[in-house]
């Protein structure tokens, strides 16, 4: 991880101040240091921004999920299949990068990865939701913490929700 960090913030090309990348640049960056990250910690990486279309608005419009980062787990006995969100910011003055996996992009997530377990004939396959933060300040390396098993699907089964009489 420490070559690709030395390369982006040392090649004349590339812009080593946090504050001139844009946000979609910073995100991209983002993804690109959690994916070494997570290959230097025993991960095995099968897929990045996985887009399905998870149903329809109320308004009828097409809504889609994004997994950032599939990747398997070899760090444990059993390989896990985990589902990484990588949240990127520029400080976390005001609030933590992973407040941003509400439960909205909570269940987006899951109803993504539900597709792509269904599509993959993965359904016995062990998995977990992990979020993957980063921390990009100027001129200082990125801070990268994972949060493994940050949420569960267990709250978005529909039989939960009777169960515990929540209103959704």
């Amino acid at each position: 991880m420490l070559n690709f960090l030395r390369r982006q913030f040392h090649r004349s090309d590339q812009r080593a101040d946090a504050a001139m990348f844009s946000t979609a640049e910073l995100g991209a960056f983002g993804e690109r240091v959690v994916i070494e990250y997570l290959q230097d910690h025993s991960y095995q990486i099968v897929a990045t921004n996985f887009t399905t279309p998870i149903g329809r608005s109320l308004s009828g419009r097409m809504v889609t999920g994004e997994i950032d980062i599939v990747a398997y787990d070899h760090s444990t006995d059993h390989p896990i299949l985990a589902f990484i969100e990588v949240k990127t910011r520029r400080s976390a003055e005001f609030a933590l990068p992973q407040a941003a996996v509400d439960l909205r992009k909570q269940r987006h997530i899951t109803r993504a990865a539900r597709a792509y377990r269904r599509l993959l004939q993965l359904d016995e396959e062990p998995f977990r939701y992990d979020v993957a933060t980063v921390i990009v300040r100027e001129k200082a390396m990125p801070e990268v913490t994972l949060l493994r098993d940050y949420f569960s699907e267990t709250r978005f089964n529909r039989r939960a929700w009777r169960a515990s009489g929540e209103n959704w």
